[in-house]
């Protein structure tokens, strides 16, 4: 990528963020929660109590991981979002037993810290695999992901719920143009369950995605030359039964505002005035479902945990 593609990756960058700003309801697109801080303040979450998703989808990899990939038989892993590499493993121990032509994995993330330092570890640990880094994120960087042809391309942790379902039909139809019918995707989704549950993994008690919400600031106020004082702001996580999400905002304490130099923007707000910073879908199969044939794609495996909690299911494009 030369000087001239990356300034204007830079440009429309800050347009859709100075568009998402500009809202009725302003919004800062997920993608900023993931600097340094943020992303081992989201590493955190997971260990929480309250937070049952890592946890969960872990125990159906320990349990179901043979099973997948003796469905996929794949010769490349490709990873999106892939942080700090723990689920990965799960599939490279049953991957080491299962028939396949190579070893090969491809890691995509937006944190070039955490991917760097997750690459060097997995290859220490796994010295006959070949690792790949791509740093960008799912939305904008598909195409980097290596030409099609046996690949597994594995979405973990529920992300793809950060998606408006406008959004999420253009990612899985742009994700099923690139793959042929020997490609699988095992998509990671967070199921419809109880709402005080729900509510609970977004607002932990101890404070670490307050933390994780308003860091959001501090990155828009490095990246962009912005005036965010966090202070001014509370964290806000509420389930909207209606369109089966969960919403994050951040809401002004007191009458604030802020520039946004770089992008052009200036936000006043009022005594609780909010922004929306993360909306994240839940699903059931049949959900799923109607999401993967609209794009081409039919389910071939489904796993879950005995709560139904989670489930990762296995994705394949029509023939």
């Amino acid at each position: 990528m030369d000087g001239s593609d990356l300034d204007k990756n830079e440009d429309i960058e800050r347009a859709t963020l100075r568009e998402s700003l500009s809202r009725t309801l302003p919004e800062i697109p997920p993608r900023y929660f993931y600097d340094d801080v943020g992303s081992a303040l989201f590493e955190r979450i997971t260990e929480l109590p309250v937070y049952y998703q890592t946890r969960t989808e872990i125990a159906i990899l320990e349990r179901f991981a043979g099973d997948i990939l003796a469905a996929a038989l794949p010769s490349h892993i490709v990873e999106i979002g892939s942080g700090a590499g723990r689920k990965i493993r799960l599939l490279f121990d049953a991957w080491a037993t299962t028939p396949r032509s190579g070893a090969i994995c491809t890691m995509l993330d937006i944190n070039e810290l955490f991917l760097t330092e997750s690459i060097e570890r997995l290859s220490t640990d796994y010295p006959d695999y070949q690792f790949r880094a791509v740093v960008g994120d799912f939305v904008h960087d598909l195409h980097r992901l290596g030409p099609p042809g046996g690949r597994m391309i594995v979405f973990f942790g529920g992300t793809i719920g950060n998606l408006y379902p406008n959004e999420r039909n253009v990612f899985l139809k742009q994700l099923a143009d690139g793959m042929d019918t020997t490609d699988t995707f095992l998509l990671g989704v967070d199921l419809v369950k109880d709402t005080a549950r729900l509510e609970a993994a977004y607002d932990d008690v101890e404070g670490v995605t307050a933390a994780f919400n308003k860091n959001m600031l501090v990155v828009l106020n490095r990246r962009f030359g912005g005036d965010f004082n966090p202070d001014h702001f509370r964290h806000r996580a509420f389930y909207d039964v209606e369109n089966a999400w969960i919403e994050m905002r951040l809401v002004a304490e007191r009458a604030t505002s802020a520039k946004i130099r770089d992008v052009g923007a200036t936000l006043v707000f009022q005594e609780s005035d909010e922004i929306r910073t993360e909306i994240s879908c839940k699903f059931t199969r049949e959900t799923v479902l109607a999401s993967a044939l609209a794009a081409g794609l039919t389910i071939e495996g489904w796993y879950s945990d005995p709560e139904n909690l989670f489930a990762l299911a296995l994705l394949r494009k029509q023939g």
